[in-house]
C-alpha cells in the first residue's frame, strides 16, 4: 500500500466520525504506522471549569492511535478498539490538543498503539496532557 492510499483510506473513514466531526477534530498527518490529529479548544470540549474535557482528550488519543492501527491493518478491513487506558498528567483551556497515536506492534488479531496528547497554548508553547496505550482488533469492513 502506497502512503498515499493510507492517507486516503484514513481521511474517507475520518470524514464517517460523527463524533470528531461535531467536536471539530481534524487529521493533522497520516503515516504508515502513525497518525496525528488536532482539536481545536471549544465550548464543545470543555468540562465544568472550562479545560479540555477529559472525554474529549481520551477520544482523541483513541482516534489517534485507532487510525495509526488503520494504516497497518489489510486491506479491506477496519479496526476497533478493543481497551485502552489513558493518562491524563494536566489540564489546559485555549489552543488545540494534538494526539499522535503510533503503531507498537501490529499483529494479525491485535494491533496494539500508543498515543501522545500534547496541548499547543495559543503562544505556540507545548505541553504533554496526556498518554495512552490502546489494543484494537482488525474487523471485516461492513460498508
Amino acid at each position: 500500500m502506497t502512503a498515499e492510499s493510507i492517507e486516503q483510506r484514513v481521511h474517507r473513514s475520518f470524514a464517517r466520525q460523527g463524533l470528531m466531526q461535531h467536536l471539530g477534530a481534524r487529521i493533522v498527518r497520516v503515516e504508515a504506522g502513525l497518525c496525528e490529529v488536532a482539536l481545536p479548544y471549544s465550548e464543545r470540549v470543555t468540562q465544568q471549569q472550562g479545560g479540555f474535557h477529559g472525554g474529549a482528550t481520551g477520544a482523541l488519543a483513541d482516534i489517534a492511535g485507532g487510525y495509526a492501527s488503520l494504516t497497518v491493518a489489510p486491506e479491506g478491513m477496519e479496526v476497533t478498539t478493543v481497551e485502552y487506558k489513558i493518562n491524563f498528567l494536566a489540564a489546559f483551556r485555549d489552543g488545540e490538543l494534538r494526539a499522535t497515536g503510533r503503531v507498537l506492534r501490529a499483529g494479525r488479531r491485535i494491533i496494539v498503539t500508543s498515543a501522545e496528547v500534547l496541548h499547543r497554548a495559543p503562544d505556540g508553547q507545548e505541553s504533554v496532557c496526556a498518554v495512552m496505550q490502546q489494543t484494537l482488533a482488525p474487523v471485516a469492513r461492513t460498508y
